[in-house]
C-alpha cells in the first residue's frame, strides 16, 4: 500500500462504526487498509485497499503499521455494551483498555506522525447534572463501559502529552443506522415486527441524542481534516434530545398498524436517563449532521421490515 493518496488505517473496520468509517473514507479518495476480528470472505472488501484479520492486542500490528505508514488511524475496535461490562469487566477493560494502550505504543513507536482518532462514547458523562452537555463537563462514567472509554481518552492525553503523538477523541452519543443489530432502535423492530405489545424497559421520559452513522463517519472525515489533535475532545451528535417514548412512536407509525407501547418502569443499571450533546465545539469547525432522525429511522425500519420478510 502507497502513500500517493492520503492513507487510514481503520482498526474495527470489521464492525458497525469502522465499517462506516471505511466506506465513507474510501469515497472520499482515501486509501483505506482496515483491520477487524471478521475473515475477509466476510466483510465488503471493496471499500479496502488492504484488509487484515487480527485481534488486538497484538504485536503483529507493529508490522502492519510499518508497512502501510498511515497518516491517520481511526480507533473504533471495542466492545459496545453496557450490559455485557456490568457482567464481565475484565474482558470490557481487556477490549478496551488493552487494545487502546497496544494501538497507541505501536503507533508511537512505528508511525509516531500518524494522527489517531479515539471512538469514545458519551458514557463518560455518566447521568450529566445539566443538558445540553459540552466536553468541559465533569466526567462521571456509570458503568464499567463508561469507565474504560475514559481510560482510553486518557491515555490519548497520556501519548500526546509524554510523546508527541497527534491524537484526538470523539464523544458518539447514540448511534443508529442500517446494519445496527444492537441497542434500542433495534430492539424496539425485533418487538415491533414479533409482538402484539411494544414492552420496553424505563418509563419512556428517558432520552438520548441520535446521530446516524453515516453523519458520525461523516463528523469523523470532517475532524481529520480540519482539528489540531492535541489530545482534545469533541461530542459527536445530533444536538437534539428524543425521548425512548417519541422513538417508540416514530418506529410505530414507520412500521404500519397499531401497536401499544408499554413501559415498565425500570431503567436497567448503568444506563443514563438523560442525554442531549452541545455541538458547539465541533460545529465550530464547520460540521453540521445532515441526517433527520425522521429521515434515518424510516430508512432503518424499511431495512429491518425487509429483512423480516427474508427471514
Amino acid at each position: 500500500m502507497t502513500n500517493s493518496r492520503k492513507s487510514a488505517l481503520i482498526i474495527g473496520a470489521s464492525g458497525f462504526i469502522g465499517s462506516h468509517v471505511a466506506q465513507y473514507f474510501s469515497r472520499e479518495g482515501w486509501q483505506v487498509a482496515g483491520l477487524g476480528t471478521r475473515p475477509p470472505e466476510n466483510y465488503p472488501l471493496q471499500d479496502l485497499g488492504a484488509y487484515y484479520q487480527l485481534t488486538l492486542p497484538a504485536d503483529e500490528l507493529g508490522d502492519i503499521v510499518r508497512q502501510i505508514q498511515p497518516q491517520v488511524c481511526i480507533h473504533c475496535a471495542g466492545r459496545a455494551s453496557v450490559y455485557h461490562s456490568l457482567q464481565d469487566p475484565l474482558a470490557d477493560f481487556k477490549a478496551h483498555v488493552e487494545i487502546t494502550l497496544n494501538v497507541l505504543n505501536i503507533l508511537r513507536l512505528a508511525a509516531p506522525s500518524c494522527r489517531l482518532v479515539f471512538i469514545s462514547s458519551a458514557a463518560v458523562y455518566g447521568n450529566p447534572e445539566m443538558l445540553p452537555v459540552s466536553e468541559d463537563r465533569p466526567l462521571r462514567p456509570i458503568s464499567p463501559y463508561g469507565f474504560h472509554k475514559l481510560m482510553g481518552e486518557q491515555l490519548c492525553t497520556e501519548f500526546h502529552q509524554v510523546y508527541g503523538l497527534p491524537t484526538a477523541t470523539v464523544r458518539i452519543f447514540s448511534a443508529y443506522g442500517i446494519g445496527l443489530r444492537r441497542q434500542v432502535l433495534w430492539d424496539i423492530c425485533q418487538k415491533a415486527g414479533h409482538q402484539p405489545v411494544l414492552a420496553l424497559h424505563g418509563t419512556g421520559l428517558e432520552s438520548r441524542d441520535f446521530i446516524n452513522v453515516w453523519d458520525v463517519a461523516r463528523g469523523i472525515h470532517h475532524l481529520v481534516e480540519r482539528a489540531p489533535f492535541q489530545a482534545e475532545a469533541y461530542n459527536l451528535a445530533s444536538g437534539k434530545e428524543t425521548t425512548i417514548e417519541e422513538l417508540a412512536k416514530l418506529v410505530v407509525a414507520f412500521w404500519g398498524g397499531k401497536i401499544p407501547i408499554e413501559f415498565d418502569g425500570v431503567n436497567p443499571q448503568g444506563n443514563p436517563l438523560n442525554w442531549q450533546a452541545d455541538i458547539s465545539r465541533i460545529s465550530r469547525l464547520g460540521f453540521i449532521p445532515e441526517i433527520t432522525l425522521a429521515k434515518g429511522v424510516k430508512a432503518y425500519v424499511d431495512w429491518r421490515k425487509i429483512e423480516a420478510l427474508e427471514q
